[in-house]
């Protein structure tokens, strides 16, 4: 649909690493009407592990079958680049680290979404993040987060149908940090409205360790921001002032009651994020939020100084740094790998059309 609205060529991959990718290809480019196969200039197959020479038969047999030339092969290669669904392998992470000094495990919602705001913690080995699914897999985290969802009503009904969320009570009695991101900020408050049927209409109570209100709107906010933290209490009162950047796309609008500590200021002089009084929740609308400068580096020294850990100086990463890095090393790979000639011709042919 896209290819037809921009009247583009299109180059299509196979993953080769799940099985089938000659018939997969073929049985894909037999299914499309005139049109749409008149669009595929190539094929490209992805993940392929071994020996090219033993593959060259049957890409041979399918240039024949199909009459689109193959473009490349793409060796299956450790990259680590950001996940784009419910299929990323972090989201299979069950068991701790035995060496991480920290725990984190993040709520994995039916209908999870933004879950590379936690990529950021997987550079330190001080680290274990982990993706639970059950109250039998939450164990003794320090920290909770919950993550964005595309359904905050239904998932916190889910996560209270199977007792996710009284667990999660119980480890915040304990001393467990939670942090809401988005759909699991709001989730985190007294109550959620949807009088304009944005989700699914009707209202529900929230989880309750925060003092806020959410009412969805029938208005999606995108927007990219700045702010700085401006909580001065519990475990983040040492990162007062401390720069916090971000993205939000979200229906809702959260406000504070009389208990509601303020967390993150925005720019624009508006508050973000709200805390308790004890500063044991934190929720934020920012995703992306400890991607900034030393945001995870000091989140983390802050908690292993509060669990009493000899505090070294931690590595400053920046996870923009790395995210370009594992870039430039694709780009080097499909450069080696695919005829980049071809690829550009048929850049250069559509660029002329008219």
């Amino acid at each position: 649909g896209m290819a037809k609205l921009s009247d583009s060529p299109v180059i299509l991959v196979g993953d080769i690493d799940r099985g089938g990718v000659f018939a997969s290809i073929y049985g894909t480019i037999q299914l499309m009407d005139e049109e749409e196969r008149h669009r595929i200039r190539g094929v490209i197959i992805n993940k392929f592990r071994g020996d090219i020479d033993i593959l060259k038969p049957g890409l041979d047999m399918l240039e024949k079958l199909t009459g689109v030339p193959v473009l490349g092969v793409l060796p299956y290669a450790n990259i680590d680049l950001e996940e784009e669904d419910s299929l990323a392998e972090q989201l299979t992470e069950r068991e701790k680290s035995k060496d991480a000094k920290l725990d984190f495990v993040v709520i994995r919602l039916p209908h999870i979404s933004n879950f590379t705001d936690f990529d950021v913690f997987q550079l330190f080995s001080e680290v274990s993040v982990r993706y639970v699914t059950n109250r039998q897999e939450l164990g003794n985290p320090d920290v909770v987060f919950l993550p964005g969802t595309k359904n905050t009503m239904e998932d916190l009904r889910w996560m209270r149908q199977i007792g996710l969320e009284t667990e999660i009570l119980k480890r915040h009695e304990k001393g467990t940090l939670v942090f809401g991101i988005c759909g699991g900020f709001q989730m985190l408050g007294q109550s959620l409205a949807d009088p304009d049927g944005s989700e699914e209409g009707g209202s529900m109570r929230g989880i309750g360790l925060l003092d806020t209100y959410t009412v969805f709107l029938s208005q999606k906010r995108r927007t990219r921001t700045r702010g700085m933290i401006c909580s001065k209490c519990g475990v983040l009162k040492a990162m007062e002032m401390h720069p916090v950047c971000g993205y939000e796309i979200h229906m809702g609008k959260t406000t504070g009651g009389e208990k509601a500590v303020a967390f993150t200021n925005l720019e624009n002089g508006e508050i973000d994020g709200y805390t308790n009084i004890d500063g044991t929740v934190y929720g934020t609308y920012l995703h992306g939020f400890f991607d900034g400068t030393d945001m995870a580096k000091d989140f983390i020294q802050q908690l292993l100084a509060q669990k009493g850990e000899e505090v070294e100086q931690l590595e400053t990463i920046s996870i923009e740094s790395y995210k370009l890095q594992q870039y430039d090393r694709l780009a080097d790979l499909l450069r080696k790998h695919l005829q980049m000639g071809q690829i550009y011709a048929i850049l250069d042919e559509w660029r002329k059309q008219p």
